[in-house]
């Protein structure tokens, strides 16, 4: 979440005034690239072995990345959605060690590392009490983490995913790749050869985290790559609500982003994960999210996509248990030069699942966002139901809107539910709204605010807030 800092004599800006006078991203500025600078280029054996000699791993996870190094090698790139062909691999810094321990509080983190989350609202969402605890990501490593003490004496954990490792070596074992294995596409493995970092949870049986934990993810290195691995375990009966938000610089060479998100939910638990992504435009974002569901458990993905060249990430739900619920809430907002290839994958299989999927899309000066889903209903998944609706909103008349709905039922007593629009914002409605006295970049930029309002209303109050900010600044200029 970012957070604008005013001084006491400054009045807060309207709608009209923010897009008038904020440039459309706002996060662009870089640090000092002293790590970066240093770091090594390309991807082989060496590297591999060098990241995990570094972190002091065990022989299992060596072997475990080599293994999935050989499986990215053999895997092609995928030939559909996004044209990922200027991916140059072997210019990409795989790991930035940005700072030699992780701090135990704010004022221990180096000064331009902590500049940047000041102005990113980070230690004031901590101080607000808005999140029960909060990890922070500075290139390849997690730089800060912190957990309210009342959480952790009931026994949750939440560490950063290299602390996992070395602390909790039997249960991280049991549970990592079971979800994503290197084997399911090019960049799973290529995650799991360079993982480093990310969020590893989880929530003992009945233990209800009753506000949010929050990790922010931040690249600043040019050609910087970030690969992490976040792993979240939700006991019997248990809640969690995780939240991450991510910002690049804006570079005039490419990085690229690539993270695996495991979660298992077992019987009777919940867990919601919310992601308020706004890239940078020269930022490619590959991401495998995946949830495997047990007996009456609910999944619930939240996913707002703003910012990033290039978005291919479908949020997935394996309903393994009767009564298993999964859900996903998405929206993506495409602009100049920017294409966002977004959905979901439902499947179900056991009996009495249910899944829910809404996917609201904006694409305006040339963007383009595709609606890419599936949902399948398994021979064993007797009186499951599923709901896909997909709404796509078009600024004007040179974007792009796509949907690519995939439904595989093997059994006759089912529902299935599939709804699909594509609208533009007609004169009508600007016509109207300007004829309340509303000028016409905000009446544009109210009609995009209550088109995805179903998924805003889903956010924490300080987020929903955030997310609508961050429309407004994509809506500059869309007029005229």
């Amino acid at each position: 979440m970012t957070q604008a800092a005013q001084t006491p004599e400054t009045k807060p800006q309207t709608d009209e005034e923010i897009i008038d006078s904020i440039g459309a991203y706002g996060y662009g500025w870089h640090d000092s690239d002293a790590a970066g600078a240093s770091a090594r280029r390309g991807l082989n054996e060496d590297v591999v072995r060098d990241i995990s000699a570094k972190k002091n791993e065990p022989e299992w996870m060596l072997k475990r990345r080599l293994k999935a190094l050989e499986i990215f090698d053999k895997k092609p790139l995928p030939t559909w959605g996004a044209d990922l062909s200027d991916i140059d691999f072997d210019n990409i810094k795989y790991f930035v060690r940005s700072t030699e321990k992780q701090a135990q509080t704010w004022d221990d983190l180096p000064e331009d590392i902590k500049n940047t989350y000041d102005k990113l609202g980070i230690p004031e969402a901590e101080k607000q009490r808005l999140v029960a605890g909060v990890a922070a990501q500075y290139e390849s490593e997690v730089v800060y983490h912190q957990i309210r003490e009342d959480l952790e004496k009931q026994g949750v954990i939440f560490v950063d995913t290299d602390t996992g490792l070395r602390e909790y070596p039997e249960l991280f074992e049991e549970y990592f790749g079971s979800v994503i294995p290197a084997g399911d596409n090019k960049f799973s493995a290529l995650n799991t050869a360079v993982w480093s970092g990310g969020s590893f949870i989880y929530v003992p049986k009945g233990v209800h985290v009753d506000i949010p934990l929050q990790a922010y993810f931040r690249i600043n290195t040019e050609n910087m790559g970030q690969f992490e691995r976040t792993l979240i375990i939700v006991d019997e009966d248990a809640y969690v609500h995780y939240v991450e938000g991510c910002t690049a610089p804006i570079y005039k060479t490419d990085s690229l982003h690539s993270a695996v998100v495991e979660i298992i939910v077992k019987k009777g638990g919940r867990c919601r994960y919310t992601t308020i992504q706004n890239w940078s435009n020269n930022v490619y974002n590959l991401v495998t999210k995946r949830t495997k569901c047990e007996e009456g458990g609910t999944m619930e993905w939240v996913d707002g996509n703003i910012g990033s060249k290039v978005t291919m990430k479908y949020p997935a739900v394996w309903m393994t248990g009767p009564h298993a619920k999964g859900e996903v809430l998405s929206v993506a907002f495409a602009g100049e030069g920017q294409f966002q290839d977004t959905g979901a994958k439902m499947v179900h299989m056991a009996p009495y699942t249910s899944s829910n999927i809404v996917s609201k899309s904006v694409a305006r000066g040339g963007g383009r966002a595709a609606y890419r889903g599936l949902v399948q209903i398994n021979k064993d998944a007797h009186h499951s139901a599923s709901n896909v609706e997909c709404d796509a909103l078009l600024v004007d008349s040179i974007s792009r809107s796509d949907t690519y709905p995939y439904n595989d039922i093997r059994n006759d007593h089912v529902t299935l539910g599939h709804e699909a629009t594509v609208s533009q914002v007609s004169e009508d409605q600007l016509f109207y709204l300007m004829s309340r006295g509303i000028e016409e970049d905000e009446a544009m930029a109210m009609i995009v605010r209550g088109f995805v309002e179903p998924i805003a209303k889903e956010l924490p109050m300080e987020y929903a807030l955030e997310l609508n900010r961050l429309i407004e600044l994509q809506m500059e200029g869309s007029v005229g």
